[in-house]
């Protein structure tokens, strides 16, 4: 088993809408109605991510 990294992943369902709200561990943010399109862009950081304390916009609805 490995060890864990520290690098925390959220997703968040914006309740009333289709929308998925993701925040990255390294603060980037960034909204998406498809799970597959939140999980890439989550796990192709850094590509797509701005520095912390900016935030990344997805695609609208």
């Amino acid at each position: 088993m490995t060890s864990p990294t520290g690098e925390i992943y959220r997703v968040d369902w914006l309740p009333g809408t289709d929308i998925l709200h993701g925040t990255c561990h390294c603060g980037a943010e960034h909204t998406a109605q498809d799970p597959i399109e939140m999980w890439e862009w989550m796990l192709a950081h850094p590509e797509g991510h701005m520095p912390e304390g900016h935030t990344a916009q997805g695609h609208g609805s």
